[in-house]
């Protein structure tokens, strides 16, 4: 009988984690941002990540970054913000024109697309 027991509070135990770490994971988000190669990929994730978001994948082809994101620890508003702020545009932000201007030349985008609400 008290094996049983050990065994239904193993069991318990290990729902309740799982439980747990599911929703520390975060909810994973998209945005569009502007950037053409390798090095705005590494840019516009390194700018996430320090934004606050727990994982960042930047597909340049496509234009889309992907972020798993906890809600008390950032924003996509603010992760946003700090990927313009490095001098690449998304959907809801335009980066500063010195920002951009500090790009490589590879780097450089069409802005007349960038920031419309698409």
């Amino acid at each position: 009988m008290k094996t049983l027991q050990v065994f239904i509070a193993f069991i318990f135990s290990v729902v309740a984690f799982s439980a747990n770490a599911q929703t520390n994971a975060g909810k994973k988000e998209t945005v569009k941002v502007y950037g053409n190669c390798g090095m705005c990929k590494s840019r516009i994730e390194k700018a996430a990540v320090a934004a606050g978001a727990s994982t960042a994948t930047y597909n340049y082809d496509t234009k889309v970054l992907a972020v798993t994101i906890a809600d008390e620890k950032t924003s996509m508003e603010q992760i946003e913000k700090a990927v313009a702020a490095v001098g690449h545009d998304t959907k809801n932000f335009t980066a500063p024109e010195e920002a951009y201007k500090k790009l490589h030349g590879c780097c450089k985008y069409d802005r007349k697309a960038a920031g419309s609400k698409e």
